[in-house]
């Protein structure tokens, strides 16, 4: 990986943008955001996976390591363009302003995308029908499949595919010929919502370029089971051939969770991607470079080595480590990839074998100050920090700050207090000063941290099933004072673009 440059951003996944439609989305307000951050001074802006999210409504368990979030849509950009009017967006639901109420969301949502397309069908313009059929010619890869996967789930009333009709769930080539031949419209339907959130996220992520702000997007190492990827792939997943999961992903019980914790995603058959050459992989890593300037993988502790646990199991109690494809995964991927923009999530209980991977490879791991405060020796304290890594007040996964701070044992607050030389007044911006003034070679901070804002802010409780990812800010709190204040600790710390 060539050397990065020293340089700053924001963790802000664009549902939490504020605007109109209940969610936020890569219209008007996603432009205004970037601009703040040209304005402030920060080079990075730091999103969360932007697949089409399903039960639970996680970034995380998509329906397709490639293809886009259809709720991401702006209806204000399809109205620009002719294909909604005034007149459809009417009657527009009253929606909270600070979170994101996804039920009724995701029903307005794909109403105005269904009428976008019906105008679409009826009245092409010749530019777009153009670029449509370039953009399916371009993805054909994997369009097909996840179309089709789409359009099954949708006619079956949403069930998970393990629990289709056998000769759908079995990919029947007569039965998918059938479904394909009785369902045109329905696959014409997701094409062009992938193919209006491709134009929308391409021309935001150009404007960002632009004006010299890359964008690091987030790869879970795993893959969801009720995905197109498993359904059309299935000998790279540990399913059976009833297309049914028999070891599934987590991890061992710790301090933190006597259990463990049982993630439910199927594994990798690694030996079966390494005959292909990591052909998948290599696929999908190109695919997410083609949104991302970076890419951050998460848990990548999981190609040293991974927790194996039996489908049926209720915990992660009773599973197994098993070696990853390791180096010789990294070797296929930096010929096909050169240079590698990845970042290693490399949280949790890390071993030798997880440090010396991602340091054959150069590749910056993370650090996280409110994991850092309970002695003077913890290598998450900034006196600790390499210069290759990427240095987080928190994460979407953390308590704010100013959360964590106020739950804390009073002997880190003490230690906290003592290490930044700070009463504890504005924690939030302590916190970030530590990590802007650090040698580390990106820092970044969420918005929550930003704004200084407390527990209620907070986008996920890992251990929480549901009620994550609703956070939405205020637009007002986006202002001069906060925008001049943000753009001195970059100067300060040499963080400013070309300094």
């Amino acid at each position: 990986m060539t050397p990065l440059t020293r340089a700053s951003g924001i963790i802000l996944h664009p549902t939490s943008l504020p605007g109109p439609d209940g969610i936020g989305d890569l219209g008007p307000e996603a432009y205004r955001w970037v601009d703040f951050l040209d304005q402030s001074g920060c080079s990075i802006w730091q999103v969360l996976p932007l697949g089409p999210t399903g039960y639970g409504d996680s970034p995380y368990q998509c329906f397709s390591a490639f293809a886009g979030n259809p709720y991401l849509i702006s209806p204000t950009l399809l109205l620009d363009g002719g294909l909604l009017t005034s007149h459809d967006l009417a009657e527009r639901p009253e929606f909270p302003n600070g979170q994101v109420d996804y039920g009724p969301v995701i029903g307005w949502k794909l109403q105005l995308l269904d009428k976008a397309f019906e105008r679409f069908n009826h009245h092409p313009r010749k530019k777009m029908a153009a670029a449509f059929a370039l953009f399916e010619r371009s993805q054909k890869s994997w369009l097909k499949d996840f179309i089709t996967f789409m359009a099954i789930k949708e006619s079956l009333g949403g069930i998970a595919w393990g629990t289709w009709p056998e000769p759908l769930r079995m990919r029947d080539p007569k039965a998918l010929r059938e479904f394909s031949r009785t369902h045109a419209d329905d696959l014409r339907r997701h094409t062009f919502r992938q193919f209006l959130f491709h134009e929308q996220w391409t021309n935001l992520k150009q404007y960002a370029n632009r004006k010299g702000i890359c964008i690091m997007g987030d790869m879970p190492l795993y893959i969801a089971y009720d995905s197109s990827d498993c359904w059309s792939h299935p000998d790279l997943f540990s399913v059976d051939e009833h297309g049914q999961l028999t070891f599934v992903a987590g991890v061992p019980p710790d301090y933190f969770s006597p259990t463990g914790q049982l993630w439910g995603n199927p594994l990798y058959r690694w030996q079966v991607h390494e005959e292909s050459g990591f052909a998948w992989w290599i696929a999908r890593t190109r695919s997410a470079l083609s949104l991302f300037d970076y890419v951050r993988i998460d848990h990548f502790r999981g190609f040293a080595a991974y927790w194996e646990v039996k489908a049926s199991a209720s915990t992660a109690q009773k599973g197994r480590w098993v070696k990853g494809p390791g180096s010789k995964f990294f070797q296929m991927l930096s010929k096909a990839i050169h240079p590698l923009p990845i970042i290693a999530e490399d949280l949790g209980v890390i071993t030798a074998d997880v440090v010396a991977l991602r340091e054959e490879f150069s590749l910056p791991g993370m650090k996280i100050l409110q994991f850092a405060f309970d002695k003077p020796q913890n290598p998450f304290l900034p006196h600790h920090y390499p210069r290759n890594c990427v240095a987080y007040t928190g994460t979407h996964d953390n308590d704010t700050s100013l959360g964590w701070y106020h739950s804390a044992q009073k002997a880190e607050q003490d230690l906290c207090r003592r290490y930044l030389g700070r009463a504890g007044e504005d924690i939030a911006w302590d916190f970030i000063r530590a990590i802007w003034s650090s040698v580390a070679v990106f820092a970044i901070t969420p918005l929550q941290d930003l704004l200084a804002l407390d527990t209620a802010a907070r986008m996920n409780y890992p251990s929480r099933a549901s009620g994550n990812w609703s956070w939405r800010f205020d637009p007002a709190t986006i202002n001069l004072a906060l925008t001049e204040r943000l753009k001195e600790m970059n100067t300060l710390y040499s963080r400013m673009r070309g300094s």
